[in-house]
């Protein structure tokens, strides 16, 4: 795999901290985007400056998490937000009481739709705006 296959992906999967180490790493030519990943050595890294490129978000990466929020019993409310607390928000906007509890999902969780199969990374796609409610779940038993 290569330097630029790598910076993409952690692009793609949200990877804050991977992503600004590989952009330090790049703008300091410690490293290039035709390089093996083999050849990464993050000891070169400004440690320091990396921790502030995270903590300004210099990439503008926020994690996007699937959320799992209970409403009662037997229905479940699964909501696309930035944080648990973002997801409770809304969803105590939403329905108006507050979840009896709340879990976060990977994204690569993957759940029947019509005659298929769908992740929810896939499924965010769907979604213009956050936070969105993404589906409900009814236990039958």
């Amino acid at each position: 795999m290569l330097v630029e296959e790598l910076y993409l992906e952690a692009f793609h999967l949200e990877q804050s901290s991977l992503a600004h180490y590989l952009c330090h790493l790049l703008a300091e030519r410690k490293i290039s985007m035709d390089d093996h990943i083999d050849q990464i050595d993050f000891h070169q890294a400004d440690h320091q400056k990396v921790a502030e490129m995270i903590q300004n978000n210099l990439l503008g990466i926020r994690k996007l998490g699937i959320y799992s929020l209970k409403r009662n019993a037997k229905e479940f409310v699964f909501i696309y937000a930035y944080s648990d607390q973002e997801a409770i928000e809304f969803f105590t906007e939403t329905f108006r009481h507050a979840p009896l509890n709340c879990h976060e999902y990977p994204l690569d969780f993957e759940l029947a739709r019509g005659n298929g199969v769908i992740t929810f990374r896939e499924m965010r796609k769907e979604f213009g705006s956050i936070p969105v409610v993404a589906g409900y779940f009814m236990r039958v038993w």
